[in-house]
């Protein structure tokens, strides 16, 4: 049972205890190899082990009136997390405190006196304190003074020299354009958004097509278009079967709204979905946006477009790349 720890609260329960440290915004791939070596050295020592994260954002505390592009918001982050087997999640509120701090000050405050940690584990490119003056060389002479171990963990690629290090930044780039294979490539698992449904405009059930209308994040900035979906609820049971859909990112440009959407629509379904959470997998994109001279040439669009994710979907079940990869079997299989 994974067990959430409330911003910056102490629980001396957890004393000994293994922690990856990071943003972990779409827990990639490179960040999964942190908790690999999390999880070892925790069973090495018999200890419960999890990730230290911080909320919000960095980027949202320096530049608060740029949303972020936020690949896996906190709830999310708590589901992959927990998928990936971890027992805790702690996090560490990003303030003008925390920002401030020195880096011996961090380490007391969150790993010493809060956390009271037996091991850390790190990237190596992980910079804290004020000025962002604490490096893992930092870390390790602390871990010293203070009694804790830590591992650096080098930059992760795909075998093959000059092969560029798994980022959250290039996963937003090639999902902003569209790139959605790319971007599974380096997640390990197919991007996600997930979020509650909410009653639209109920257009889509006028024309045929009613949609789970699901309000995003601000600064969640996929490409515009048509997708070829999984989803699933939130809270059913593990193993439950995905539904096959086509989902919207856009502002319906035929309609003039001036509004973002994500709205899904079910193939071969007719379910209730208002007020459920759900999570959806973007497998493609099917095509960009684009207005259309009528609702009569939208709708042949859209029967179009639902056949293409029928395709999509279906060869993607029948050859998976996915599944060689810890959090791309556990999508898979519902456990996310």
């Amino acid at each position: 049972m994974l067990d959430i720890l409330p911003r910056d609260a102490a629980y001396p329960e957890l004393k000994g205890c293994v922690v990856a440290i990071g943003n972990f915004d779409g827990l990639h791939r490179g960040h999964q190899e942190l908790l690999k070596v999390a999880k070892a050295e925790a069973i090495r020592r018999g200890a419960s082990w999890g990730i230290l994260t911080f909320e919000p954002h960095p980027a949202s505390y320096f530049r608060p009136n740029e949303p972020v592009f936020r690949l896996s918001p906190p709830a999310l982050k708590r589901r992959l997390v927990k998928a990936f087997g971890a027992d805790l999640v702690a996090v560490a509120t990003f303030d003008e405190t925390l920002a401030g701090s020195t880096p011996e000050e961090f380490v007391l405050a969150q790993l010493v006196n809060r956390l009271q940690v037996s091991h850390v584990v790190t990237g190596y490119d992980f910079h804290f304190g004020k000025g962002r003056k604490g490096t893992p060389e930092t870390l390790v002479q602390l871990g010293k003074q203070h009694g804790f171990g830590v591992t650096t963990v080098d930059q992760v690629t795909d075998e093959g020299d000059g092969k560029a290090p798994f980022s959250s930044s290039s996963i937003r780039s090639a999902l902003r354009r569209g790139h959605v294979r790319s971007a599974a490539h380096e997640l390990g698992y197919r991007w996600i958004v997930m979020g509650e449904v909410v009653h639209g405009d109920k257009r889509g059930r006028t024309i045929g097509f009613p949609t789970a209308n699901i309000i995003v994040d601000p600064g969640a900035e996929p490409a515009r278009g048509i997708y070829a979906v999984e989803v699933r609820d939130a809270v059913a049971a593990v193993g439950t079967p995905a539904w096959q859909g086509a989902a919207y990112f856009g502002d319906r440009p035929t309609f003039n709204t001036n509004r973002t959407f994500l709205e899904t629509y079910l193939l071969d379904q007719d379910i209730d979905l208002y007020g459920r959470t759900l999570l959806v997998s973007f497998h493609d994109l099917i095509r960009g946006d684009k207005t259309f001279a009528s609702v009569g040439e939208l709708v042949e669009q859209m029967k179009g477009d639902c056949e293409k994710a029928r395709e999509i979907l279906a060869r993607d079940v029948a050859d998976d790349d996915m599944l060689a990869f810890p959090l791309g079997r556990c999508q898979r299989d519902g456990k996310i």
